[in-house]
This record gives C-alpha cells, sequence and structure tokens, in this order.
C-alpha cells in the first residue's frame, strides 16, 4: 500500500511525498483511513512506528476546510512532556508545509505573554501539556468548546507521569461529539478503563504485541559492580563499540544523570545531558546538540526522553535497569527506528536480578549477555577500599600518637629510655610556701585578675555585679548638701 491509497487529500500527498516517503508504516495504514471517517481509534504500538504521523495526516485533511476562532482551537493534542510536544510541533511544520495553518504550543518554561498572543489570534492546532492547557483554561485565556479532534498521545507516560485526572478533566471539557485518536504503546487497566469512558466505538488498531521489542535491536546484557566500575565499563563498551555514530544512555536518578555527564566530559567524550531539573532553553539546547551531531552522547533521564523522535541513533545504553519492566520497552526504542538496525546494551550489578527477570518476562524472551553472568561475575575490585582502609589506619595511628592509644611497637619507647627519663632531674613543684608573697594592693580598674584557684571561705559575702572591676569614679565618697548646710 502506498500513501496515495490511504484517501489524504493532494496537498497533504504532496508534503509526504517532497519528504521522500512512499509506503505508509502499518499502524499508519490502519489508522488513517478509519480516521478520515471520523472514527475514534484506539491505537497500541511500539515506539518508533510512525504513531505521530498517523495522527497528524489525518487531522490536516480534516482542517483544510474552517478556520479558528480567538480561543478557541480547533484540534487539540496532549502530550506528556515538552519535548514531546515540540516535536509534534514540527511534525505539522512538516507535513503542513502546504497549508496556513494557525500552530500554537503550550508547554512549561515559556512566558505566557507570547503563547496567550498564539491563542487570541485563534489556532487551528494546539498542543500542549496537561498542566499549562488547565492553568490558561482557569485563568480564562482558553475556550475549549469548539474542539472538533482530540489526540491524546503517550497515555501510558501519561499514566505513569499522574496526569489521568488531568486528563479526565479536559475529556469532559471538549464537546461530547469530538473525535478522539488515542494512543498508548502498553494498555494497562488505567488506560483501558479510561478509554471505555471517553472513546465512543473506538476502531482499535494494534500493529505490535503489547510492550514487544522491535526485532531490528539487538539486545544485551552485561554484568558489573557498583556505579564507579559501571562508569569505566561503560567507556569501555563505547570506545569497542562497532557501527557507533550516537548513543542515548539512560539512567534512573536525575542525579546520576549529572554525575555521569560530568564523568564523560572529564574522560574526553562529547556528551549532552537531559532531565527535568533543566529549564527549558537548556534542555532544547540539549537536545537540539544531539540531533545536530554537536555531542555523539546524550545522557538522560527517562521523563525527559520518552517518546523522542531521533530518526538516527546507533546505539542505547541503560547505565541504570529500569525499575518498570515496560520503561525498558520504551528506552531502547530510541534505536532502531524505521527499519533501520540498532544495539541496546543494559549495564546490570547484582542488585537489578529481579528487574532482569520482569524485563524478560514482560518480552517474552531471554536476553543474551556479553561477558560473564551475573552468577559469574567475580568479587568487585578492592583496589578503592584497600586505599581507604590503609589511608584509615595511617589516621588512625596519628591520631593514637597524639592521644597516647594505638601505637605501633615501633612507636613505643624503648625499656632504656623510659628509664632515662625516669632518671632525669625533674624540676621542682610549686608549692605555696615558696611562693613569694605578693603586696597586697587594690586591682586597678581592667588588670586581668590572678588565675589561680584560691580559697574562697575567707572571702565573705560574694560581690554581686561588676565586682572588682567597679570603675574607680564610682568608688569616691560623694557627699550631698543639704539645705539647712549651706544656709550655715
Amino acid at each position: 500500500m502506498k500513501f496515495n491509497e490511504l484517501g489524504l487529500s493532494q496537498k497533504v500527498l504532496s508534503a509526504v511525498e517532497a519528504l521522500g516517503y512512499q509506503q505508509p508504516t502499518p499502524i499508519q495504514a490502519q489508522a488513517i483511513p478509519p480516521a478520515l471517517q471520523g472514527r475514534d481509534i484506539l491505537g497500541i504500538a511500539q515506539t518508533g512506528t510512525g504513531k505521530t504521523a498517523a495522527f497528524t495526516l489525518p487531522m490536516l485533511c480534516r482542517l483544510e476546510q474552517g478556520r479558528a476562532r480567538a480561543r478557541m482551537p480547533r484540534t487539540l493534542i496532549l502530550e506528556p512532556t515538552r519535548e514531546l510536544a515540540a516535536q509534534v510541533e514540527e511534525s505539522f511544520a512538516k507535513y503542513g508545509a502546504n497549508h496556513k495553518l494557525n500552530v500554537a504550543l503550550l508547554i512549561g518554561g515559556v512566558a505566557f505573554g507570547d503563547q496567550e498572543a498564539k491563542i487570541m489570534r485563534g489556532a487551528d492546532v494546539l498542543i500542549a501539556t496537561p498542566g499549562r492547557l488547565l492553568d490558561f483554561f482557569d485563568r480564562g485565556k482558553l475556550l475549549l468548546t469548539g474542539i472538533e479532534i482530540l489526540v491524546i498521545d503517550e497515555a501510558d507516560r501519561m499514566l505513569d507521569m499522574g496526569f489521568i485526572p488531568d486528563i479526565e478533566r479536559v475529556c469532559k471539557l471538549v464537546p461530547f461529539t469530538r473525535q478522539t485518536l488515542f494512543f498508548s504503546a502498553t494498555m494497562p487497566p488505567e488506560i483501558t478503563r479510561l478509554t471505555e469512558a471517553f472513546l465512543h466505538n473506538p476502531v482499535r488498531v494494534e500493529v505490535a504485541r503489547a510492550s514487544s521489542t522491535a526485532s531490528t535491536i539487538r539486545q544485551a546484557m552485561v554484568a558489573s559492580h557498583g556505579h564507579a566500575e559501571k562508569r569505566d565499563t561503560l567507556r569501555n563498551l563505547i570506545r569497542s563499540a562497532d557501527n557507533f555514530k550516537n548513543a542515548i544512555i539512560f539512567c534512573n536518578r536525575k542525579r546520576d544523570v549529572a554525575i555521569l555527564h560530568r564523568s564523560l566530559e572529564k574522560h574526553g567524550f562529547s556528551a549532552g545531558a537531559l532531565h527535568g531539573d533543566m529549564d527549558q532553553m537548556a534542555r532544547m539546547a540539549s537536545l537540539d546538540a544531539f540531533k545536530n551531531g554537536d555531542v555523539s552522547l546524550l545522557v538522560c533521564s527517562d521523563v525527559a526522553a520518552r517518546g523522542l523522535d531521533i530518526p538516527d541513533v546507533s546505539h542505547v545504553f541503560n547505565f541504570d535497569v529500569p525499575t518498570h519492566s515496560e520503561d525498558y520497552v520504551h528506552r531502547i526504542g530510541r534505536t532502531g527506528r524505521a527499519g533501520r538496525s540498532g544495539v541496546a546494551i543494559t549495564l546490570v550489578t547484582p542488585e537489578d536480578k529481579k528487574y532482569v527477570d520482569q524485563i524478560e518476562s514482560l518480552i517474552g524472551k531471554e536476553v543474551e549477555w556479553e561477558g560473564p553472568r551475573l552468577s559469574e561475575l567475580p568479587p568487585p575490585l578492592e583496589t578503592s577500599r584497600a586505599h581507604d582502609r590503609r589511608g584509615g589506619e595511617q589516621r588512625g595511628s596519628r591520631r593514637g600518637e597524639r592521644s597516647g592509644r594505638g601505637r605501633s611497637p615501633a612507636a613505643a619507647p624503648s625499656a632504656e629510655r623510659e628509664a632515662t627519663a625516669s632518671a632525669a632531674p625533674r624540676p621542682p613543684r610549686r608549692t605555696p610556701e615558696a611562693e613569694p608573697v605578693r603586696a597586697a594592693r587594690p586591682q586597678a580598674y581592667g588588670e586581668r585578675r590572678d588565675r589561680r584557684p584560691r580559697n574562697h571561705e575567707d572571702d565573705g559575702p560574694p560581690v554581686i555585679g561588676m565586682g572588682d572591676h567597679i570603675p574607680s569614679f564610682l568608688l569616691r565618697p560623694v557627699v550631698f548638701k543639704t539645705a539647712k548646710a549651706s544656709e550655715e
């Protein structure tokens, strides 16, 4: 089947042919015809199968008639992350080259003013993340009563990020008669409940078994110990990789993304970072640098890189084994896209065995190992630990010398030295009889008091307040003259 057999308009076909596409992917071939008829679509497919074009192309055909009004967009596309939303905007720019459509992007990290101006001008296509969309709606800057087509993309990721309540609210705000295109890589029970509530007699399009991995990806696992050893193993894998062009490296935590990024740059690799704590400008700059080839490695977290369409990624490295087995499918789906071959290698520690078992159970096959398995892994290197232990002994011996504990035999004084030391004359002890008698005199103001212990029994009553530091002018007698004295 070719694109001209799907029922697309001539403007859309011209744009597709100009981009060099000849044949649609399976999900495009099955989803586009019923979408053009106005049917609801439930699309289930692994990443990298062309889901974006499956809803972009029929939407462009529907939008050729009519125009949007101010604050009332005609179509709405919900994406879980800013990067995915920006990626869909780029798709509309490519496929809609022959259309004069207003496309608005509502995402966080961007000033409200520019986004509000596009909404007020009238948006034929509104691409948004749920949080920013509802923020605009609650401020009265946006009306959803004119939505003709609603697209919910990466629904399972929406579930992971806690957006399901927002999705339910949006579905209730848009008109009941809208067309809904719903796409997800997996179908957990919560997503199934959502489709049953908001889709009307949908056409189910499933081009691959849920949570299956592409056959074009060679998967492997490498056993290693701890983060320090894993970083060394990762560097060796990158240097020895065959047909290496670029790679996306996944970490489970944002903190580890930053640490690994600095480590790779320290060892001379060209690397960028992408995680949720980065501001929008830095995230887009890092992603563009990787797409343009300015950096060959992109270290990222799941939230930032889920669903990114980077066509030609040769390798994916899982620096950390994902704790959710579905994330493994999405991670390695960044390579081997559009029929290309790819390599996905996962670094595994002994603590990750249960996660590996869950992954193999989900994808329905055993992943091969490069090098020894976990059971064959030699014990961890003791170099750094021995170094720390030696340093601790040295520091402990120095503390022992100062405190008189824990001395080594060599540092202990010999019997001869002890005898010599005991025979040496000692200075006489200071006794009260040997002390010169000090002249009793008042202590001047500001003079330091004698710090020697003294017998307080004969001191008399305690002095309250300034004590011996009473200024001299307060000690002078003061004569008060009465009126009678002055008359005499």
